[in-house]
């Protein structure tokens, strides 16, 4: 009722619990009470699996894939390394899923020092997401650098510079949506787990009260959210895959 056309389920990673059963009617709830335009999801995906889309494909607008690297070792280097499973393949297969299921599929990489010099025009061309998301690196004061911080990813970090470079290697792949530090902090509307706004415009998520008690527009007011900023980076864009009009 306070006008949310768009929601994005990221982790973590959104299919732990269950095998993604409480996602998926989570993912169902928005697309049928809700009526939202647009319904997506981010995950590694490595715990999805083919019935998932079976029961819940008809309700997810958009499923994005975080990936880091195309070469498995620099992945195992990163962190993100799924054990026996071979993340390049699994995103093959997630891919086809996506076709077979019709979900518009999107890539998610954040560019660090370890992947910065890669070459992915290939690979990314051979999978043809509607969306290749290209983040910088970014530190959270008390997430991932810092006192108390849950990892430490002050190793990862790149200069603007270098970010540039990756950006200016891969300028051909029409697909690429790039995002450097200073769009993400101030242009994403992030609510935790007790639906608290969090607000990165000091280089740390400060979370506001939540809207469960004060409600949408007082919450709002401390998420620190720029809409020129938001618009500027291309937030708002085709999302719901009725308007994508994709050839499955």
């Amino acid at each position: 009722s306070a006008g949310m056309e768009k929601v994005n389920f990221s982790g973590g990673e959104p299919f732990l619990q269950d095998r993604g059963e409480y996602l998926g009617r989570l993912v169902r709830f928005c697309k049928q009470e809700l009526g939202l335009p647009s319904v997506s999801i981010v995950s590694n995906g490595s715990l999805i699996r083919e019935r998932w889309f079976v029961k819940y494909g008809q309700y997810l607008d958009i499923l994005a894939i975080s990936c880091d690297s195309f070469n498995e070792d620099v992945n195992v280097l990163i962190g993100r390394g799924q054990g026996r499973l071979n993340h390049v393949e699994n995103l093959r297969k997630l891919r086809r899923w996506c076709r077979e299921y019709r979900v518009a599929f999107k890539i998610n990489s954040v560019i660090n020092r370890f992947n910065v010099d890669e070459d992915m025009r290939a690979h990314i061309q051979e999978l043809n997401p509607v969306r290749w998301k290209v983040f910088q690196c970014l530190l959270i004061d008390g997430e991932n650098a810092g006192d108390g911080a849950l990892r430490e990813a002050e190793r990862f970090v790149i200069s603007k510079e270098e970010f540039q470079g990756f950006l200016d290697r891969h300028r051909e792949v029409p697909c690429l949506v790039p995002e450097c530090n200073d769009k993400m902090k101030d242009s994403y509307l992030i609510l935790d787990e007790y639906m608290r706004f969090l607000n990165c415009r000091e280089g740390r998520k400060d979370p506001s009260r939540s809207i469960l008690d004060v409600g949408v527009q007082e919450a709002i007011k401390f998420s620190g959210f720029d809409e020129a900023t938001f618009l500027k980076r291309g937030g708002k864009y085709a999302w719901s895959k009725a308007d994508l009009q994709l050839d499955w």
